[in-house]
This record gives structure tokens, C-alpha cells and sequence, in this order.
């Protein structure tokens, strides 16, 4: 049994359960890496990362460079002396980084490698309508996410999950699947394998402006697929056009109905108190919605409030 000396990289929340799953099975830390505090809110205040919050609360050495390549990061590697290093949700490294530990560096993806390499694999699965996707352990290499795996462990995809309830189930898979892969190295007690290069790859590309905008001329499933894989962040948008104005508004929520109609796509009908949004096969009804400079509300909040004219609609 080989003594690992493990330094941790992550930022989110996400690598916040992994830290505490490694801790709670009493592997040693020797030390931290997260992302610089950055200034956030109104106040602008230095807000520090869920990681360091907890690195702290646990007494554990934290690290914050800004450059990886620093000699003082170099210095700091010597000093902790970690034989392992475990990446999750963290940058990319650079090679004399990566390099370092006796060991190596493994990471953990949030998806079935080579599948959704990138870096929102969550919110892609889900918005591309898979069914299953999982939590891949590998070795860092030169690439994005291509080294040679070590474990993986598929998860199922529910109907109703959002991103943000796959991203709980992922989570508490990945941490598991971390000390599997920590156990195997310890015992010297594992197998690694190849990314398969020759199948057809789906990449998991950064979310933006652009592709979080709903398409009202897509399927309604498209549609569907595309809120709750955007869900709760960083949220679908559209345009709302009513009352010969135009701004932004964002869907939190929503359901899809399958529905013969002669409406135009984006087409708003309120009835009942339901919002619904015409759709080529049906109706997108939106459950939650955020109006711009408003907060996120339910739609009978809304409709309270607001009220829709006769040529309403989303574009």
C-alpha cells in the first residue's frame, strides 16, 4: 500500500463534495488549489470559492495562484511534496504542473469520456436529450480531457432532470468513483485504457450568449431539453415581444405538451392562468420566468401583474 501525499485543484461546489468524500475516507491532503478571490455583488467584495470556504473550515493549506507557470507556484509544489494530484472543475494545467507528483494527475469529468469533453458536459447531455451519461476518472495529458481513463460509472437521465439535479446525482457518483480510483492507486491496483478516437464525439462547448438562446422553430422536445439543461445556470433566454416593446426574459421552468395547433412558432397564449408558448408540434408551457430587471417568478405570480396583448410573442 503506497501512502498517497494528495493536492486537491477545484473551484465549484461540485469539487466541495469531492474534498469531503476524500477527507472522510481518511486519505491525506496536503494541500489545496482554487481559483483568486474575485470581487462580486454590488459592494464588489472579494468573494472566495466554495472550495477555499471549506479548505478553511477543514485547516487545510490553501493555494491561489494566478499563474500556474509562477516559480512560486514551483516552489510551493516542492514544498508540499504531493506524490498525486486530484482535479476537479478546475483550469486547464500546464504540463510541468501536471507532471509533477511521482504519481500523476487524474481528473474527474462529469461525463462518459470520450463523450462531452469540454467544459459543460452536464448541461449538454441533458440538452441534447441523452438518457444516460456518467462521471469519467483519467490521467491529465497534453489535450482537454483525452487521457487514459481509469474508471467510469454510468448514471441515468430522467425525463424531469434539470442540470442542476443531474449535477447532484454526478456529484455524489463522482465522489465515490474519486476514492475508487485514489484506492487503486494507493494498492498500485488499477488499469488504464484509451480514449476511443473513432466514434462520433460529441463536444461539450462552452455555454454562451448565443447557444442558451431559445430556438422557437425547433421541436418542442428540443426546446424542452434546452430550458431544464440550462437550468438553474446560466438559464435559457429569448425575447419577449408585447406591447410594441422588446426585451430579454428568461425560462427557469417549463413543460413540453404535444398538441395539433395553426398557430405561429413563439406565439404567447395565456388561458386560465397558464402561460404557453406555440411551438410547431405543440406547446412549451412555462412554469417559471424571469422578466428582464424582474426577479425569477412562477407564472400565476406573474400574470397577476403583467399582461400579454393579442400579438405577444417570443422570438
Amino acid at each position: 500500500m503506497r501512502k498517497l501525499r494528495i493536492l486537491f485543484m477545484g473551484t465549484p461546489e461540485f469539487a466541495v463534495h469531492i474534498l469531503d468524500k476524500i477527507l472522510e475516507e481518511k486519505f491525506q491532503v496536503v494541500g489545496v488549489v482554487t481559483a483568486p478571490d474575485k470581487p462580486a455583488g454590488r459592494g464588489r467584495k472579494l468573494n472566495q470559492s466554495a472550495v477555499k470556504k471549506y479548505a478553511l473550515e477543514n485547516n487545510l493549506e490553501v493555494l491561489q495562484p494566478t499563474n500556474l507557470k509562477s516559480d512560486e507556484f514551483q516552489e510551493d509544489l516542492k514544498r508540499l511534496a504531493p506524490n498525486l494530484q486530484v482535479v476537479v472543475a478546475f483550469r486547464m494545467l500546464p504540463k510541468k504542473v501536471w507532471q509533477f507528483p511521482e504519481l500523476g494527475t487524474f481528473n474527474l469529468h462529469a461525463s462518459l469520456l470520450p463523450q462531452y469533453r469540454g467544459a459543460a458536459p452536464i448541461n449538454w447531455a441533458i440538452i441534447n436529450g441523452e438518457k444516460t451519461t456518467g462521471v469519467s476518472t483519467f490521467f491529465i495529458d497534453e489535450k482537454i480531457d483525452t487521457g487514459k481513463m481509469i474508471h467510469q460509472e454510468k448514471v441515468d437521465i430522467d425525463e424531469k432532470d434539470n442540470a442542476g439535479a443531474l449535477h447532484d446525482k454526478l456529484m455524489k457518483i463522482g465522489a465515490k468513483l474519486v476514492c475508487k480510483t485514489l484506492s487503486g492507486i494507493a494498492k498500485n491496483n488499477f488499469n488504464t485504457k484509451t480514449q476511443e478516437e473513432n466514434e462520433e464525439l460529441k463536444t461539450a462547448y462552452k455555454l454562451t450568449k448565443e447557444n442558451t438562446r431559445i430556438n422557437w422553430q425547433a421541436d418542442g422536445k428540443v426546446i424542452y431539453n434546452h430550458i431544464r439543461g440550462l437550468s438553474p445556470y446560466p438559464v435559457a433566454w429569448t425575447i419577449l415581444n408585447n406591447n410594441n416593446t422588446a426585451f430579454n426574459c428568461k425560462i427557469h421552468k417549463a413543460s413540453f405538451v404535444e398538441e395539433n395547433h395553426n398557430l405561429t412558432n413563439g406565439k404567447i397564449v395565456v388561458d386560465n392562468k397558464n402561460l404557453k408558448i406555440a411551438v410547431k408540434n405543440g406547446y412549451i408551457s412555462i412554469e417559471e420566468i424571469q422578466l428582464q430587471g424582474k426577479r425569477k417568478m412562477d407564472v400565476k405570480s406573474l400574470l397577476n401583474g403583467f399582461s400579454f396583448d393579442d400579438d405577444a410573442i417570443m422570438s
